[in-house]
Parts: structure tokens; sequence; C-alpha cells
């Protein structure tokens, strides 16, 4: 009885593990790594917006500030997408 059931149990490999823990892995670094860059241009919208109700005469150049912003927020979740390539096809 008990070698049927450490039969089974040895059913599951390492590499079955590494392959399941490769992709928690790339899921997690996108899922957090995307977080940040979505919360942070959203609130340099929300502020870009605000500042052009106030002052409409800036639009240009916050409009500017703002696109300039939300690029260099970006490359952190493209930093994420990334990392998670490479995990799930170089690792």
């Amino acid at each position: 009885m008990l070698q049927e059931a450490q039969g089974v149990a040895s059913g599951i490999s390492g590499a079955d593990i590494a392959l399941a823990a490769k992709y928690i892995a790339a899921g997690l670094c996108m899922g957090i790594g995307a977080i940040g860059p979505a919360i942070g241009e959203g609130l340099a919208a929300a502020h870009a917006l605000d500042g052009m109700a106030r002052q409409p005469e800036m639009q240009g150049a916050l409009l500017r500030t703002m696109v300039l912003g939300q690029a260099i927020t970006e490359t952190t979740g493209i930093y994420s997408l990334l990392i998670a390539i490479v995990l799930l096809f170089v690792i």
C-alpha cells in the first residue's frame, strides 16, 4: 500500500515543478510589474487634466509633459514584460 502511494507521488518530476514555478514567476512578474506603471500613468493623466481645466492656455505644455512622463513611466512595465519573456523562453 505504501509503495503504491509512493508510485503516485513520484509521477511529478522535478522538471514539472520547475516548469510550474517558471510560469508562476512570469505571471507574478507581469502582474506586479504592471501595477506601478498603471497607477503612475493614471495619476499623471488625472493631474494633467486637472491642470488643463484650471489653465486652458497651458494645454500644449501640460500635454507634452504628460506624454513624456507616461512614456518614461511605461518603461518599467516594458522591463517587466522582457523579464517575463526571459523567464518563459530562456530559463
